[in-house]
């Protein structure tokens, strides 16, 4: 009797120790993974980048401002021959020096519109950036799940296998008190033991495998605890939407063909970019400089000294280049060709993945509803077998097998409701309805 007492005594301490570690909710997990994943950290990067691009101050709008200075110093030896008669000079070491300072400011009027078209892929091309953001996003959060739910699935499996340690402990006490009153053999005793040998294997190989998958858990969050945790092994199955409607959402918001749909805009402003060097380049020059001379002796003036304020419109058409506008235009063509071809690519495939997920969701949840059924049959039949034992009408190879059968039952629980939860969330990625959903 006290060694039960005892064992009770274990089972809720262990119980109260596992309730006192951190709970790891699952929004909790998504709010880490999304500040921590260096994925998403490097994505994020890829956008402030892209953003920066789209500043006016890397679309040629503005003007460029140059300011340019110099100084020369020169020593020279001078001979100078007079036409009117005057006797030849001679001058060393003559010194001379100059120095010069400008402003200049250049603007380009008209460039065939290149710098608009240029300005709007920019932005075009910042509005991809934050697709392929949402579509790392997508996958780290899938990827989490995947960690999250193999951490859940390991851990209700540890409680199953925990409590089916538990009974078949009980069970050898039993089988101790019967042997010691001559109601049982040692038979009994030594089965009791190799089941508990067997349940205290499969304990320790579960606590590894949860370790491994905690781990795994981790690295997707980008951040490790210190002390140990527990997570939240609830399923709540959110999908509401019938399948056509779903279907149609899939159509307009799936990542990759949102992708795609901005990759043939950029590609549509390319050609405009590239027909744009047709036209002529007109430019706007201003500038104000600044210039002092030293002369040496032969000179006639000895020091000057400018400044002076100038301006120029200046006009340039590059009539023939060799044919490179020409052919980049025409290559230009030709990748909007290929950008509309895997479109239709696209969609070809976003109609097979959503039926195959939408079938694949289907079929594990109902397998999942079998298996929540098959609980209450297994249970039931381990409740009756187990009042039988008690009173010496069944045996305990099969009071042993009522149990095994119970345990499997809560296992392929187990998997079949995670894996049908994860089905879930594959189907709402493929939909583009991933991030608009509670998880």
């Amino acid at each position: 009797m006290m060694t039960k007492v005892k064992l009770t005594f274990l089972f809720l301490l262990c119980c109260f120790g596992l309730q006192a570690q951190e709970v790891l909710t699952k929004e909790a997990a998504v709010s880490v993974a999304l500040e921590n994943n260096y994925g998403v950290k490097i994505a994020k990067n890829a956008v402030a980048v892209a953003e920066n691009s789209t500043s006016i101050l890397n679309t040629g709008f503005l003007p460029t401002l140059a300011g340019n200075a110099g100084a020369n110093y020169n020593l020279d030896n001078t001979e100078a021959e007079f036409s009117d008669g005057r006797p030849d000079a001679v001058l060393n070491g003559a010194e001379s020096s100059n120095y010069n300072a400008s402003i200049t400011l250049n603007y380009t009027l008209f460039d065939g519109l290149g710098r608009h078209y240029n300005y709007k892929r920019l932005k075009e091309q910042y509005q991809l950036s934050e697709l392929q953001a949402r579509a790392t996003i997508e996958s780290t959060i899938l990827q989490l799940f995947s960690a999250y739910y193999n951490v859940a699935q390991f851990s209700d499996n540890l409680n199953a296998l925990e409590e089916t340690l538990m009974i078949t402990k009980d069970r050898l006490v039993r089988a101790n008190y019967q042997f010691d009153y001559g109601q049982n053999t040692k038979l009994g005793v030594l089965n009791a033991e190799v089941d508990i040998n067997t349940d205290s294997i499969n304990i320790i190989n579960t606590k590894q495998n949860l370790k491994i998958a905690k781990r795994d858990l981790k690295l997707v969050l980008g951040e490790t605890y210190t002390n140990d945790f527990n997570v939240d092994t609830e399923v709540v199955f959110t999908l509401q939407l019938e399948k056509d409607s779903l279907f149609e959402k899939a159509k307009s918001r799936n990542i990759a063909l949102l992708q795609t749909e901005k990759n043939i805009a950029i590609s549509k402003l390319d050609i405009n970019s590239g027909k744009s060097d047709f036209l002529p380049t007109i430019g706007l020059s201003g500038s104000y400089g600044w210039n002092k001379n030293n002369n040496n002796a032969v000179a006639l003036l000895a020091v000057s000294t400018s400044t002076g304020l100038s301006a120029g419109l200046n006009l340039s058409w590059n009539l023939f280049d060799g044919g490179s506008t020409i052919t980049r235009v025409r290559n230009a063509k030709i990748n909007l060709e290929t950008q509309q071809l895997q479109k239709e690519s696209i969609l070809l495939s976003i109609e097979r993945d959503f039926n195959n997920a939408w079938d694949n969701y289907q079929n594990k949840l109902e397998i999942y509803n079998i298996q929540e059924k098959n609980i209450i049959t297994a249970q039931n039949n381990f409740d009756r077998t187990q009042e039988k034992f008690k009173i010496g009408q069944v045996n305990s190879i099969e009071f042993r097998q009522a149990q095994i059968n119970l345990l499997n039952a809560e296992l392929s629980r187990n998997q079949a409701k995670f894996s049908a939860k994860l089905s879930e969330l594959e189907l709402l990625q493929i939909s583009g309805e991933l991030l608009n959903v509670q998880f």
